[in-house]
């Protein structure tokens, strides 16, 4: 008989890194790059595309260009931030229209993947959320008042040493953390739940078993059902993390907490 080859248990750190397009190590080019691409591709060329031509009586492609817009100007930026908020109305419609997009990649046939279930890219955009909800703060108040609202909070002296690395964990490690977390860990517990429903399908059809071939129907209509489901999730994680930013911009913009 001749012997099976082993399959390495438990996987590696460096099972969870899509392998390169090119071979070997080169992690510059992947799957999930070349996705990124096409979505910041497609938004462009869409909005381009939409106000090529305006008109007074819009299109239905310029109509729908600036009902998104509209959203991310008027529900988003000046309801979470205020009047002040609508020179952010660019950068959040953007950053909306981008987790939308890449979210949606992970139920595409022929995709079937986003590039948002890859802790790499919601830390980007997490940073750079970050470092804009710092630096209007500081272009706003100034260094002093920025950081004081933000790591002292309105109580007795002697609860400062407690308070401080309260704020300053909370304000600025966790608040990042998270909003990169939550995006990622949304994206990848639902293209593994798809992938399990799906494969186990398979497996139960291919089974010995007479009895389990039919359950395998059930598998697969679990995964339809929770396809439409992360559909949803694509949607509601691409909003929670834009009015979370919006959120954060806010507090930075205001005088005193």
């Amino acid at each position: 008989m001749a012997p099976t080859a082993e399959v390495p248990f438990p996987p590696t750190v460096g099972d969870f890194f899509t392998p390169s397009i090119l071979g070997g190590d080169d992690q510059w080019l992947t799957k999930y790059s070349i996705l990124v691409w096409v979505a910041v591709a497609a938004i462009i060329i869409y909005f381009l595309m939409s106000y090529r031509d305006p008109k007074l009586v819009p299109t239905k492609k310029q109509w729908m260009a600036e009902s998104i817009y509209n959203f991310g100007r008027n529900t988003i930026a000046k309801d979470m931030i205020g009047h002040e908020g609508l020179r952010f109305a660019p950068y959040l419609t953007t950053l909306f229209c981008f987790i939308l997009l890449t979210n949606f990649m992970g139920i595409i046939p022929g995709i079937q993947t986003s590039p948002n279930s890859h802790i790499a890219m919601p830390l980007v955009m997490a940073a750079i959320s970050y470092v804009m909800f710092i630096y209007v703060g500081i272009q706003k108040n100034g260094a002093g008042t920025f950081f004081k609202n933000h790591l002292m909070p309105p109580a007795p002296w002697f609860m400062m040493p407690i308070l401080i690395p309260i704020e300053l964990a909370s304000n600025f490690i966790f608040r990042p953390a998270t909003l990169a977390l939550r995006l990622f860990a949304n994206m990848f517990a639902g293209h593994v739940i798809l992938l399990v429903f799906t494969l186990g399908g398979f497996v139960l059809l291919n089974s010995e078993s007479l009895f389990l071939k039919p359950v395998s129907l059930l598998s697969w209509a679990l995964a339809i059902g929770l396809t439409f489901l992360e559909a949803l999730v694509a949607v509601l994680q691409a909003y929670v993390f834009t009015v979370l930013t919006a959120s954060y911009v806010s507090g930075a913009l205001a005088e005193e907490h």
